[in-house]
């Protein structure tokens, strides 16, 4: 199937006589990583939520070519009752697959993290960073084709931002889904990213548009050559322009 996963085609977004968004054009292919990075009220979760179908668009067309989507926050929202195992099992009960699919699903998903020994713990024994790992791995259990990611990253701390960084990229590479991913983080968006998108503050446009050059897998160290640097400065400018 050609075309893209996603597409915003002059997308405006207002909430009475507030502007949230200006016409916004912008694609998701299939197996792209894209990052969208902005001053805060930039409309940057305001995309993720019309993509969703959780918000309306008040003009332009928004369009999904598949069912098959996974919207995972910055907050892990995890069950307090329920263990690491049968939180990623969630998404597969609900949905009414088969019991014994989901759970050789949730074990692939938990393996996929690196919690499978945690499996049997409830979120309250576990760090911050390995709730995150959780709920990503709940959002994998159904195979997503696109993932919408509003700053999941953004509450933890730098060490086990960048180790979570690396997690993620190898998951995309190993899948191949397609994402729209939210952050405050312009390392973070070169390195995880195909393109990084740049928004203006309200109302929300696009004013610049980076592709990443750097091909995938990309080790941690990638952060610390020339060329990382160099992008991540022109990035870091056209955001300061913007805000």
């Amino acid at each position: 199937m050609t075309g893209p996963l996603l597409s915003f085609s002059e997308v405006t977004r207002r909430f009475g006589t507030v502007r949230a968004l200006d016409p916004v054009t912008l694609t998701v292919g299939r197996g792209e990583f894209v990052s969208v990075i902005g001053p805060s009220g930039c409309g940057k979760s305001t995309l993720l939520r019309l993509a969703s179908g959780l918000d309306e668009a008040s003009s332009g067309v928004v369009e999904t070519a598949t069912d098959e989507v996974a919207y995972v926050f910055q907050d892990a929202t995890l069950m307090p009752w329920r263990t690491v195992r049968r939180n990623v099992e969630l998404l597969g009960e609900l949905s009414g697959a088969d019991r014994e699919d989901v759970r050789v699903r949730a074990q692939a998903a938990l393996e996929s993290v690196g919690l499978a020994d945690v499996a049997g713990r409830l979120p309250r024994q576990l760090s911050g960073g390995m709730r995150m790992r959780a709920s990503l791995a709940r959002a994998l259990v159904m195979s997503p084709a696109l993932f919408l990611f509003d700053e999941p990253f953004g509450a933890l701390d730098e060490i086990t931002r960048t180790r979570l960084n690396v997690q993620l990229m190898d998951l995309f590479v190993a899948r191949g889904f397609g994402a729209l991913f939210v952050t405050h983080s312009v390392e973070e968006s070169v390195f995880l990213s195909n393109r990084v998108v740049v928004m203006s503050a309200g109302p929300g446009r696009i004013t610049a548009e980076f592709t990443v050059p750097f091909a995938f897998p990309r080790p941690a160290e990638l952060r610390y050559t020339a060329e990382f640097t160099g992008l991540a400065g022109k990035v870091a400018r056209a955001l300061e322009d913007a805000s």
